[in-house]
């Protein structure tokens, strides 16, 4: 199942996912915090997931990119939710 939803993820143009992901972020940050904190734990989880399945493909750089990323969502859930 997750080879296909891989498959799907890497047919999306990457400037929509961008702007989607962008959207996303911004409406989890202007809503209340639980329910901010939450949308920014749920969009944590799925970059982690991601981050695990393509880890052996990408080259290290891109490997610490990715991981910065998804520990400054983490912080940003963690402020969100006090």
């Amino acid at each position: 199942m997750s080879q296909r939803v891989l498959s799907r993820l890497g047919r999306l143009n990457p400037t929509v996912v961008f702007l989607g992901v962008g959207a996303y972020v911004f409406v989890a940050l202007v809503l209340p915090g639980i329910i901010g904190a939450a949308l920014l734990v749920l969009l944590a989880a799925g970059v982690g997931w991601l981050l695990t399945r393509t880890w052996s493909v990408q080259p290290p750089a891109i490997r610490i990119a990715r991981l910065v990323i998804l520990t400054l969502v983490v912080a940003l859930a963690v402020v969100k939710a006090t």
